[in-house]
Parts: C-alpha cells; sequence; structure tokens
C-alpha cells in the first residue's frame, strides 16, 4: 500500500513536470500563446452557437480589461493560460479555478495572503509552476491589485 502511494505521488509529479515543459510555458512565447488560444475558444464558441461571425473578434469588455491593464499582468504572465476572471470579462483556460474571488478566498485556502501564496504556493501544481518562473516583485503586486479589483467586481 505504502509503495502503490509512492508511485501515485511520482507518478503525478512527473505529469505535472512533463505537461509543463511540454507546453513550453516560459516568457518568450507567452505573447504568441495567447492570442491563439483565444482565437480558437471563440472559434468553438461561434461554432457551437451556429454564428457565422468573424472567429478572430474578441467582445468589446473582454479586449477594454485587458488594454485598461486590468487584465494584463495576468495575460503578460501566462495566469489566462490556465485560469479565467469572469467579473473582469477575461475568458482563460479552463485548468485552474476562475480567480474572480481569489484575492478573498485563497488565504482561507492556502493559509497565507494571495501575495504570499503567489511568492510561495502550497499548492502542487502552483509551486511547480512559479518554481519554473518566479513572479518579479513589480509583476506579483499588479496580479494582486488586477485579483483585488476581480474580487470587488465579482460582489
Amino acid at each position: 500500500m505504502k509503495w502503490n502511494i509512492l508511485i501515485f505521488i511520482a507518478g503525478f509529479v512527473v505529469a505535472f513536470a512533463g505537461g509543463y515543459l511540454f507546453m513550453g510555458m516560459d516568457n518568450s512565447t507567452a505573447a504568441t500563446d495567447q492570442p491563439e488560444s483565444s482565437v480558437n475558444e471563440t472559434e468553438t464558441k461561434s461554432e457551437e452557437a451556429g454564428e457565422n461571425e468573424a472567429k478572430e473578434e474578441e467582445t468589446p469588455d473582454e479586449t477594454e480589461a485587458v488594454a485598461t491593464g486590468e487584465g494584463e499582468a495576468l495575460q503578460a504572465n501566462n495566469c489566462l493560460s490556465c485560469h479565467a476572471v469572469e467579473s473582469l470579462d477575461l475568458q482563460g483556460g479552463t485548468t485552474g479555478p476562475d480567480l474572480s474571488d481569489a484575492y478573498s478566498t485563497v488565504e482561507n485556502k492556502h493559509g497565507k495572503p494571495v501575495e504570499e501564496f503567489l511568492q510561495e504556493p502550497t499548492s502542487a501544481v502552483m509551486s511547480t509552476v512559479i518554481s519554473g518562473n518566479p513572479l518579479p516583485d513589480e509583476e506579483r503586486k499588479k496580479i494582486v491589485e488586477a485579483l483585488k479589483k476581480a474580487s470587488e467586481q465579482g460582489e
């Protein structure tokens, strides 16, 4: 039984590390990866709804949120590749939870405020992501401000 647990944990760590490396989550590809995923999501939603509109358009709210800086830090640091922020109208990946209320809930879930969590995450997935690409202090502060605004708008 003990070996089974150890094998499971080792497989879990290898799978997430391999996925992270396979997806190439470095900053040099961040600018090209995000628009493609947004286009793919837009295409899928348009096809499902049966709309014949241009598939590369973003919604005005999403464009405005990113352009005004609310989502700029989240997009620049690849947060939106796994997470969405519905309260800011930022569509993102579905791998991670929606971050609309992260500012107020991270401390209860992980035992530390969101800024400390982003510096030293306590979840296995986020610790793998952050350890491979630690956030500079200025970027972390921008993300915290965006999450604070998202939490306020979600109330």
